[in-house]
């Protein structure tokens, strides 16, 4: 009776063992076909829902798209070597033809010797070029209308400020020349980095197993400018995901070949930005604001300092209320409250908010209770300001009147869903200098506002004048992340004819867009319109 029961047992534990190299065998071949499978990008999107299994046809796409890739970036480089070789070899003929003038005798021995000039002379005349720039120094400008804006771009956008009537504010590169000149410059700064030279600062003991290379999805922001007469100037800032440390690039191109300028590690981790809000009144405007400073700037920046300068007593309670319900829900107390008993004077509030700060050195950020910025504006205000050297004046995203842009909705949606970047939705707000990042001690250098201008608009361009009048580079560029969001304006009738023009002017431009003001216009003639159209549908109809 044992050995049938011994044989059953035996004859079980076989089966269960086929089982187990069953399973084991088709482990085994999961992870083969895992590990032959093609690399994707992180960053890209897989066609249909997570899980799905891709077919042949999505493999030889990606393999086509990388072929593609490597053949425009050898196509740019092919491109880049001729043009250098064809801008050598006109040098040299007019080398060749001046000496050929000057001695009769001219020989190949000579000439040998002269292409070496040649060459040295070229990179002497390109250096010049960017020495004439306006890339290290800042050129001084008569007026606010003689400065070269940058324009900003990521890897998939560029944002404009000059649009006419067919362009936007917000777009991807159109143009196949634009799209490779873009593309070849993030790549150039790549290689800067990844391939730093002795006077870059890196250490000379990092080898290159040490140092962190980084690749195209590392590029954050670019801008870019070009003055007609020398070059175009290119500012790259690059980082890391899980990293605080930004590589920023400065290339130039002499209308020729990149060069570079520069190459550096920009670390803005502890670097604090003391917001200064100017108000009198607009409690509810306040409440909105202190909204987005939360989400923002306590949740995610945490390196922030926020002064508040009040004028009159009306109101401040209530702004008072809203800092200590802020203080209490988030404990945060890094705020300043500047009361002052006397008329409006945004000039005087923004003064008397950078002399408050009894800290030191500290980069300040003039802002306005309307205006909404994300995360990634602060770190753009960071980057662009340099004390001694560069102040940040980005231009907003000026947003029209909801009630126009979102008429057809019953009512416009959440702040939140206005923020875009379309023709109909805003526009590039590039007469106004009141958002600026800049140090505390430049500010004080240059004397700050003009404190005798009372009211709106003019004190903003004052000290933006100051700052073109000088030595330091001034970065003017529209960027993504800073809104300005609409409200009704009153022109106040004791401003002066200047400034009541201003006033008037921005309160025009704010409401509605150029096709939406047009219907506007021509309302009645559009309601008549539909009433003939109908009339004539009802008579066919009942004919």
């Amino acid at each position: 009776m044992r050995m049938p029961r011994r044989g059953l047992v035996i004859q079980a534990r076989t089966r269960w063992l086929l089982v187990g190299l069953a399973l084991l065998f088709s482990l085994v071949l999961l992870m083969y076909l895992l590990e032959c499978a093609p690399q994707t990008d992180s960053n890209g999107s897989l066609p249909g829902v997570v899980g799905e299994s891709m077919g042949k046809e999505y493999y030889q796409a990606l393999l086509q798209e990388q072929e593609e890739h490597y053949q425009n970036r050898a196509t740019s480089l092919k491109r880049q070597i001729a043009q250098l070789k064809q801008e050598l070899q006109e040098m040299s003929d007019k080398l060749k033809s001046l000496q050929e003038k000057k001695s009769p005798k001219f020989n190949g021995m000579n000439y040998q010797g002269t292409k070496e000039q040649t060459s040295n002379d070229l990179l002497e005349f390109l250096h010049s070029q960017i020495d004439k720039a306006e890339v290290s120094v800042g050129a001084k400008v008569p007026s606010e209308y003689g400065v070269v804006p940058f324009e900003s771009f990521t890897s998939m956008k560029v944002f404009q400020l000059e649009m006419g009537l067919t362009r936007h504010p917000e777009e991807k590169p159109v143009r196949k020349d634009k799209r490779d000149e873009l593309v070849e410059v993030i790549e150039a700064g790549l290689e800067v980095i990844n391939n730093p030279d002795e006077e870059d600062g890196q250490d000379e003991d990092d080898g290159v197993g040490d140092r962190q290379l980084y690749s195209e999805n590392d590029f954050i922001e670019g801008y870019y400018r070009t003055e007609r007469d020398k070059g175009t100037q290119y500012e790259l800032f690059y980082k890391k995901m899980d990293g605080m440390e930004y590589r920023h690039v400065t290339l130039f191109r002499p209308f020729g070949p990149l060069m570079k300028v520069k190459s550096e590690t920009v670390d803005i981790s502890r670097s604090i930005i003391n917001i200064i809000v100017p108000l009198a009144g607009r409690t509810e405007a306040f409440a909105q604001f202190m909204q987005n400073f939360r989400d923002v700037c306590i949740h995610q920046d945490k390196r922030v300092h926020l002064t508040v300068v009040y004028f009159g007593q009306d109101g401040l309670s209530e702004v008072k209320s809203i800092l200590e319900s802020v203080a209490r829900e988030t404990d945060f107390h890094n705020y300043t409250l500047v009361s002052l008993n006397e008329e409006f004077n945004r000039g005087r509030g923004l003064d008397m908010g950078a002399r408050a700060w009894e800290k030191g050195e500290v980069l300040m950020f003039f802002c306005d209770v309307d205006v909404y910025f994300t995360a990634e504006f602060l770190n753009s205000c960071r980057l662009n300001a340099e004390p001694g050297k560069k102040v940040f004046y980005p231009v907003v995203f000026s947003l029209y009147n909801p009630a126009i842009v979102y008429a057809n909705q019953d009512i416009p949606p959440p702040v939140e869903q206005q923020l875009v970047h379309k023709k109909d939705s805003g526009f590039w707000r590039d007469f106004g200098f009141g958002m600026t990042c800049q140090y505390r001690t430049d500010f004080l250098t240059v004397g700050g506002f003009d404190l005798e201008v009372k009211g709106w608009g003019v004190e903003d361009v004052h000290l933006y004048r100051k700052y073109l009048h000088g030595d330091l580079v001034v970065v003017r560029t529209p960027v993504p992340g800073l809104f300005h969001l609409w409200h009704e304006k009153h022109c106040a009738d004791e401003l002066t004819p200047e400034q009541y023009s201003m006033c008037i002017q921005s309160k025009a431009m704010n409401e509605a867009s150029h096709s939406h003001l047009g219907m506007l216009v021509f309302r009645e003639e559009i309601e008549a319109h539909l009433r003939k159209q109908a009339y004539r549908t009802n008579s066919e109809a009942a004919g």
